[in-house]
């Protein structure tokens, strides 16, 4: 009989977390939406330096399972009182759990707790089931602009959550 092993949330980057989370958002969002390498780019610079910079009013959710990163979220300062909510993933065998929606509402709080007064996020409209939590959470669609990215052509949506 196999071992089942918890799921793991933590908040601290490890050697080696960064390009792993990079990675997973590459290949994830490659296979399941057929974006570009421009998309790694896009990732890879702000996560990097959100690595090296973070102050204590930022922070990251990182998700283990059989000793692998399998999801992710963090809040990033913007503003005195603004947050924004970056990096969304999870793996496709963690979706469908209650894990993202856990994640989502550990984000809030911990931007009601360091005193941000709204959260704000860019996603696109094919991420269906983030753009329900998103809005299942609170967060209300503020903006939409249609352009090429990541080679495709994709519909930009900002939501922002005011406390």
């Amino acid at each position: 009989m196999k071992n089942i092993q918890p799921i793991k949330i933590r908040n601290k980057i490890k050697p080696g977390d960064i390009d792993q989370i990079i990675r997973l958002h590459n290949i994830l969002y490659a296979q399941e939406y057929g974006f570009d390498k421009t998309f790694e780019l896009y990732v890879a610079k702000p996560l990097k330096e959100f690595a090296t910079s973070f102050s204590d009013k930022e922070r990251i959710w990182i998700v283990e399972y059989e000793d692998k990163i399998q999801g992710v979220i963090a809040i990033v300062k913007s503003g005195e009182k603004k947050s924004q909510l970056r990096w969304f993933l999870l793996h496709p065998n963690l979706r469908g759990k209650g894990i993202g929606k856990k994640l989502v509402n550990e984000a809030i709080q911990f931007s009601k707790e360091k005193g941000y007064s709204s959260i704000f996020l860019w996603t696109v409209s094919i991420l269906e089931a983030a753009n329900s939590i998103y809005k299942s959470v609170g967060f209300k669609l503020k903006e939409e602009k249609v352009h090429k990215i990541w080679g495709k052509i994709l519909t930009e949506q900002r939501y922002d959550l005011v406390f």
